[in-house]
């Protein structure tokens, strides 16, 4: 195993362990000093929370590195390794001799501790609104509906079911509007892959109009997602994120990273220069267009009414409800509903 892609210096900025976590795969990265040896760890779950507190991502690394974490070297016995991982929710332990990493140690499947929620996902419903006619997708959508554009070797659609498919989720319910008979046939031979539901528009109902239709279909809180984004995370810690907060709807937002290419003026006075400030650099976190819900919400959607998920969202904090935000970091997003992203996506995914 190619352990350096699990290390890097604890000095430099959040943004660059986040991304070398992206990179890896296994979401957490070790920190090292400048002798190499391993001081501190990051997952995903602490740079969520730091952004959840306001961090940025140009604050050292270390700032949020936890120097408290499991370990085992060449002497631990396999029974107490045994113990960690049906005690603890951890997928790998460090070994570490000497301060240094030389080994990632990983569970058998019968020793491996299941979270709640990792059980409830498996029975959770998947919404996925495939209705829209793709108009950023032309003029591929002049024949195919988006969501069966294909990324490599499969379609849009079946890598975000994919994703879900990871936790045992099979049962999906597809808004579907525009060519939908060609969707439908193309999942007529998958049937033993996925169970789905179709639910059909007569006209466009906008992000969240349609959802009304699933109203008394739906008892538990389920997912939903645009039918042109792919999320590389862990669905059910978003679920334990959304049930432990009280959400009534979880936002999944993406920490985006953009630099301003030009020296961006600053003014006083009514037109005074204060200063110029040369490519400025900015953290934001975006709507990914993944949500969870609760079933009561549908009650707030108007019947057969154009409604968008951000006027859900109004009515829900206008009527006192919570509304949460789960991030994501910047590569665990992948945006294929228009054409400069599209590509990039291919990329990514091979």
């Amino acid at each position: 195993m190619e352990l350096n892609k699990f290390l890097i210096d604890h000095n430099v900025p959040l943004r660059d362990a986040v991304k070398k976590m992206d990179e890896n795969g296994m979401g957490f990265i070790f920190l090292t000093d400048k002798n190499e040896n391993v001081v501190s760890i990051i997952t995903d779950g602490d740079f969520r929370r730091a952004i959840l507190e306001g961090g940025s991502l140009s604050d050292s690394a270390k700032k949020i590195g936890n120097t408290n974490f499991l370990f085992v070297n060449d002497s631990t016995s396999s029974e107490y390794i045994d113990d960690i991982f049906q005690n603890e929710k951890l997928r790998v332990l460090p070994l570490l001799v000497n301060g240094k990493l030389r080994d990632l140690i990983t569970p058998a499947k019968d020793k491996m501790k299941i979270s709640e929620c990792t059980e409830k996902l498996k029975t959770t419903p998947v919404v996925i609104m495939a209705g829209g006619k793709g108009t950023r997708m032309k003029p591929f959508t002049h024949i195919l509906p988006k969501p069966l554009i294909p990324l490599g070797e499969k379609s849009i659609l079946e890598l975000i079911m994919d994703e879900y498919q990871k936790y045992g989720v099979k049962n999906f319910y597809l808004t579907v509007n525009f060519k939908k008979n060609l969707i439908k046939a193309f999942f007529e031979d998958k049937t033993e892959n996925y169970s789905i539901n179709y639910v059909e528009e007569n006209k466009p109902l906008g992000t969240a109009g349609s959802l009304r239709l699933l109203k008394d279909k739906l008892d538990t809180p389920f997912f939903v997602s645009n039918c042109d984004i792919i999320i590389k995370g862990e669905y059910d810690k978003m679920l334990e994120f959304h049930q432990d907060g009280l959400y009534d709807l979880t936002l999944v937002g993406s920490m985006q990273h953009m630099t301003v290419p030009y020296g961006v003026c600053t003014i006083e006075n009514g037109g005074d220069l204060n200063e110029i400030i040369e490519k400025p650099s900015y953290d934001f976190l975006v709507n990914t267009g993944m949500y969870i819900l609760n079933p009561e919400v549908l009650d707030l959607i108007p019947d057969d009414t154009f409604f968008h998920i951000t006027h859900l969202m109004e009515k829900l904090k206008g009527n006192g409800k919570k509304v949460g935000v789960y991030p994501v970091s910047e590569k665990s997003w992948l945006d294929v509903g228009q054409w400069s992203e599209y590509s990039k996506a291919i990329d990514l995914l091979q």
